[in-house]
């Protein structure tokens, strides 16, 4: 963690894919003095890292298959790992075991999760998890619901239309006000299923 501009920044580096990211994360809030990072700032870039590393392993398997993965999660506390996949028409029981299969025999091999875990495999239902830039650009004019790391103007959570992607901010207005949200500030964002 380090201080610019009088803002502490936290500096996340790795190596992936051959590639060295250079990821900054702005710190807001209190921390007792410690100068540490609050720690569930810190678990959601480690899940997020967790998720990008996961997804360039199985999206060529799933892609195969003729599906794209749509979100990954991790419940930590549950040791569960959650795929959500689309394909062109939709998805059925049939095709999440199929993928379940495929993504099984993967990790047979590549052993990418040490210890037990389960594997679930669901389509995104209505309420579909919004986690590239390229689905906050196909589901603009969309209801939304997103959650923050940390705060914008006071709040981490936020329900309003999805206007666009503008660069590297998600354009979303709520409670009649604009909000910019930095892509990389979002914890968690899905639609909202208009009925």
């Amino acid at each position: 963690m380090f201080a610019h501009n009088g803002k502490r920044l936290l500096a996340l580096i790795e190596v992936f894919d051959g590639r060295l990211i250079i990821r900054l994360y702005l710190v807001t809030g209190r921390y007792g003095g410690s100068g540490r990072m609050p720690t569930f700032a810190f678990m959601v870039m480690e899940k997020r890292i967790q998720a990008d590393r996961l997804r360039a392993l199985i999206e060529p398997a799933v892609a195969h298959l003729g599906f794209e993965v749509v979100d990954i999660e991790f419940i930590s506390g549950q040791k569960t790992l959650r795929i959500y996949i689309d394909g062109p028409q939709g998805v059925v029981v049939d095709d999440c075991a199929r993928v379940s299969r495929q993504v099984s025999a993967l990790f047979d091999v590549e052993d990418p999760i040490p210890g037990q875990y389960t594997l679930e495999i669901s389509s995104p239902g209505l309420d579909r998890p919004l986690a590239r830039r390229g689905d906050f650009e196909r589901f603009a004019g969309s209801l939304v619901k997103v959650k923050t790391v940390a705060p914008v103007d006071g709040r981490r959570n936020f329900q309003g239309r999805l206007i666009a992607l503008v660069g590297e901010n998600v354009v979303l207005e709520a409670d009649e006000t604009r909000y910019d949200l930095a892509f990389d500030n979002i914890e968690k964002a899905r639609l909202v299923p208009e009925l």
